[in-house]
């Protein structure tokens, strides 16, 4: 429902906020059902949204999110310095291993956090996953979600284990006590691991990157198949990707 006194800008972020990986286009109506907006506000702002190329006007009367909200993102130092950075660090892993290569940052407050896949590398042999650029997943059943975690402080930490962690799969570690000696582990060997927590079948490595000026923290992973996780293999190159693309962030 409409809040009082709720400005402009807010109203705007509920309309575009309603935009899924599950529902790309939606129709004015959706879309007032979802925001609770007045009918006679909500075409105003949707056509000044399209007017400026936030949104866009789609087959079937529906909108989709605009190329000028795109361009706009692209501006983002996660684009410009982070991911622009990381693309060649990220090439050489999928060359080395023809797998699917993740970079994510941390994003949110430890109660609602998740990981922000901000770069992605697949190809034709790689397994598929649910991962997109731009799209979220939990930090406690990804390999960069636990490679991020293994970064924060106690205090830190205490609030995100205030929330019930929410199980993927059969195999998603959902106790504090079990997934904080995973966090330790991780942290004395210098990368994390997954296997089957967020799709069954996937195995995940990752290792987190050196903090950088201007940047939430970040981390750099890979998903493989099960049956061709050499954990050894994977780890080293993982970990010597993520030492070197945290020095060329620093040289940027």
């Amino acid at each position: 429902m409409q809040e009082a006194g709720e400005g402009v800008l807010a109203r705007a972020m509920r309309v575009l906020q309603c935009f899924t990986d599950d529902e790309p286009a939606l129709s004015a109506a959706e879309i007032a059902a979802r925001t609770g907006l007045p009918s006679s506000t909500l075409h105003r702002l949707l056509a000044t949204l399209t007017e400026y190329g936030l949104l866009t006007r789609a087959r079937r009367h529906r909108y989709t999110i605009g190329a000028r909200l795109w361009e706009l993102g692209e501006l983002s130092p996660l684009s410009l310095h982070l991911r622009e950075t990381a693309l060649p660090h990220m090439l050489r892993l999928y060359e080395a291993t023809g797998e699917n290569v993740h970079l994510a940052v941390l994003d949110g407050e430890p109660e609602s956090a998740t990981a922000l896949y901000v770069g992605r590398i697949t190809g034709t042999g790689s397994i598929p996953t649910l991962s997109r650029m731009g799209g979220r997943h939990p930090l406690h059943t990804t390999g960069v979600g636990k490679a991020l975690l293994a970064t924060r402080d106690e205090a830190w930490l205490q609030r995100f284990f205030s929330v019930p962690l929410e199980r993927e799969t059969t195999l998603s570690i959902t106790s504090e006590a079990e997934l904080r000696a995973d966090i330790e582990r991780a942290r004395a060997r210098g990368y994390a691991t997954t296997r089957e927590e967020m799709t069954l079948g996937n195995v995940s490595v990752a290792a987190p990157l050196a903090r950088t000026e201007g940047l939430p923290p970040a981390a750099i992973g890979i998903v493989v198949h099960i049956e061709r996780a050499d954990e050894r293999r994977l780890s080293g190159i993982v970990v010597q990707a993520a030492r070197e693309l945290s020095k060329a962030l620093r040289e940027v």
